[in-house]
């Protein structure tokens, strides 16, 4: 037998799979099979793509492989790992690594079972506690621990009851104990925020959504929008739609967009299916994530909940995807492969005959154009959503409106809790010297550094660059350096003065930084009585306080300055969304948009709550422009330190990708980017109505780029659907 084997390297030339020759003793090789094999001079693992009877090499010119490991790949799972390589212009090995088991490729190899001793006193135990056998203390102890126990113990138990391994050893050779070893599972810690969730009566909306998942999952086929105002219980619809998929014996994968910014969704889930749910996110250790995995592969764990990497989950017999909101950029992967988790659990549901269900209050115009929509027109507890007032900033100083240092002054009259999000971190986001005007810039990146006062540094959040916090300006030695904008650090401060003596929780990504930091942040929050939670984009995704009274959000505009074509659509996502994390308690709730651009369409519609609008709108102004959905982008990236260098190739890139693309296809650039840890960087742009043929054109051209001599020092990335 031969198995054709797909090496896990990382060079883009290489053209797998390489047929090797099956021993007798691995006659039971099958697609999936992880083997370490000779490679040239190297020893590399590879995964069977296929296996078949012969090849077209003789079989003594075939290499044998030296071993199998343990645990291996489903084989749907290897042909969605060469479809993602292939689909995201990508190479088939990085496609693999993507559904490999945990641990596959660390420094010792795959992951191991954890063993753990277990221990049972025999018949002969209580007799000699008796007096019948001369016992040392250590050894009394452990048979009256065993015997009281009236059960075998096992690893944290033993040692919990103080009992030596070498003593049960000793105990064992004296035929007074019984020793067995077993696998113990390696459960990730997952602190949940809010109540459990228990099964709630149903409204008429939410009883319709459960209906119609429930004939897609009858006819293994479909397709569904769940668009719900903030509070309109879409969560409950998941696991209604959860419990109807293990009814039929099938599993579910729950995406969630970061999972340490959603733990009440993680939460819920686990008290419903106690048992049936596994976790799997890169934040988990080693041997957690090979246990989850294992239980997932094993049917052990029916449901896989976590961010877009558990679009990768080996859930048997799968039924159900869930896609909670949905609208989410941090589905995209930023690496190579490039992939879109919701595209990837898109093929995954259509292979398996599997239902697709996506939600979100502010839902995608690719998603509100192509699937059946299942709408919640209003809030599970019948609150009506909150006022929303615009406040003009164009004539304010600082960073707070005056109506906004009102409302704020009233928490704590009212013993209530209030959010604030600045979706720009640090505590100034430019320091500029007011002599020369000289600015803080990254020698390594076209940015300013931002000022991190606590810590007395100038940071690039792009590289990572840091350096002290000068106290005169570099150039001209001037003392009048001044802070310009705020961040949330300074906001944090801002706010402790302003709500004063209430509790002011800062979430960023610098406050969150450490283990758990996010969870213990959260739950610092939910348990305070009254308070201000003050951050980022982070504040605004998935929490359910019903204490929030009051939601503020300030420079609402800021992201439509960017030059990109979704800069309306993720506007307007950021302020509805964080709009609808107040008000849902039974006191009611207010929100406050500060905002340079109150005008503006996304903010206008946002304020409304009027998804419905703005989509409608966004989805007429993308087709007289040609944007998704209404075309495919493809954007390829080069970047080298020769900046000479760097925009010759994108000239060579564009002449040879001319001739090769579809007729109905706009071929832009190569356009500059900002230089990027001392990498100049030009990029090329295709806006194609022909996926398919657009893509394999790229990876054509790409693959061949990749091994010519003059381009060499020069790296190329392919971003298909770049976000």
């Amino acid at each position: 037998m031969i198995a054709k084997v797909e090496p896990l390297t990382t060079a883009r030339a290489l053209r797998g799979p390489f047929d090797y020759r099956l021993p007798a003793g691995m006659s039971d090789i099958g697609v999936g099979a992880v083997l370490l094999v000779p490679f040239g001079r190297q020893r590399v693992l590879g995964v069977v793509v296929e296996v078949a009877e012969s090849s077209e090499l003789p079989p003594e010119r075939l290499a044998e492989p030296l071993r199998a490991l343990e645990a291996g790949v489903p084989a749907e799972l290897v042909r969605l790992g060469l479809r993602v390589g292939c689909e995201y212009c990508s190479t088939p090995a990085r496609g693999l690594e993507l559904v490999l088991p945990p641990g596959t490729r660390s420094a010792r190899g795959q992951t191991g079972a954890l063993r753990e001793l277990v221990a049972s006193a025999t018949p002969g135990a209580a007799e000699a506690l008796a007096g019948g056998v001369r016992l040392g203390a250590r050894q009394r102890h452990a048979l009256e621990a065993l015997l009281s126990s009236d059960r075998e113990l096992a690893g944290p138990e033993l040692a919990a009851a103080g009992i030596d391994r070498d003593v049960l050893r000793r105990l064992e050779r004296r035929s007074l104990v019984t020793l067995s070893e077993r696998e113990r599972h390696r459960r990730p810690l997952t602190e949940a925020i809010g109540a459990p969730s228990r099964p709630v009566t149903l409204n008429p909306a939410q009883l319709a959504a459960g209906e119609r998942i429930a004939a897609a999952l009858e006819a293994r086929e479909g397709e569904l929008l769940v668009w719900g105002v903030t509070g309109s219980g879409k969560t409950e619809v998941y696991l209604e739609a959860t419990a109807r998929a293990l009814e039929r014996g099938r599993g579910a994968i729950v995406l969630v967009p970061e999972i340490g910014l959603t733990p009440q969704t993680v939460g819920r889930f686990e008290s419903r299916f106690e048992g049936l749910v596994a976790v799997l996110h890169s934040r988990l250790r080693a041997g957690e994530r090979r246990d989850e995995w294992e239980r997932l592969r094993r049917g052990e764990a029916r449901v896989c909940v976590g961010p877009r990497s558990a679009a990768f989950a080996p859930v048997p017999d799968l039924g159900l995807v869930v896609i909670d909101e949905e609208h989410d950029a941090s589905y995209k992967q930023e690496g190579d492969p490039r992939y879109d988790a919701r595209d990837v659990v898109r093929w995954r549901a259509a292979d398996a005959g599997a239902v697709l269900v996506a939600g979100s209050a502010t839902p995608r115009p690719e998603s509100w154009q192509e699937l059946e929509r299942l709408e919640l027109p209003r809030r599970v507890d019948g609150s009506s959503l909150p006022d929303v007032e615009v406040l003009d900033m164009r004539r304010v100083q600082g960073p707070l409106h005056a109506r906004t240092r009102e409302a704020l002054a009233e928490l704590a009259d009212r013993d209530g809790k209030a959010i604030v999000l600045l979706n720009r971190r640090g505590w100034s986001p430019f320091l500029a010297c007011g002599e020369c005007g000289q600015g803080s810039e990254c020698p390594n990146c076209d940015v300013s550094l931002v000022v991190h006062r606590h810590e007395r540094q100038l940071r690039c959040h792009h590289c990572g660059h840091s350096e002290p916090l000068p106290d005169v300006c570099p150039s001209c030695g001037s003392v009048a350096l001044a802070r310009y904008g705020a961040g949330t650090e300074r906001l944090e401060a801002v706010l402790a003065e302003a709500v004063d003596p209430l509790p002011v929780f800062r979430l960023d990504s610098d406050a969150a930084s450490r283990a758990h930091g996010h969870t213990r942040i959260l739950r610092s929050f939910q348990e305070a009585g009254a308070g201000v939670l003050v951050g980022t984009q982070m504040v605004a995704k998935g929490h359910d306080f019903p204490d929030i009274l009051l939601s503020v959000v300030l420079d609402a505009e800021a992201t439509l300055r960017f030059p990109d074509f979704r800069a309306e659509e993720r506007t307007f996502a950021l302020v509805a969304q964080l709009a609808g994390r107040s008000g849902r308690g039974e006191r009611g709730g207010r929100v406050l948009v500060q905002t340079l651009a109150p005008e503006a369409e996304p903010i206008a519609r946002a304020t409304q709550h009027d998804a419905p609008g703005f989509l409608a709108g966004e989805l007429r102004r993308r087709k007289a422009l040609r944007y998704p959905p209404f075309s495919e982008l493809v954007r390829i990236d080069l970047s080298s330190a020769d900046q000479a260098a760097v925009s010759a190739a994108a000239r060579r890139l564009r002449t040879a990708l001319e001739p090769a693309l579809p007729a109905n296809t706009d071929l832009l650039g190569p356009a500059p980017r900002f230089r990027l840890r001392r990498r100049h960087r030009r990029q090329l742009l295709i806006k194609t109505g022909d996926r398919a043929q657009a893509v394999s054109a790229v990876r054509s051209v790409v693959e061949s780029a990749a091994s010519a001599r003059e381009l060499r020092g020069i790296a190329l990335a392919v971003d298909v659907d770049p976000q």
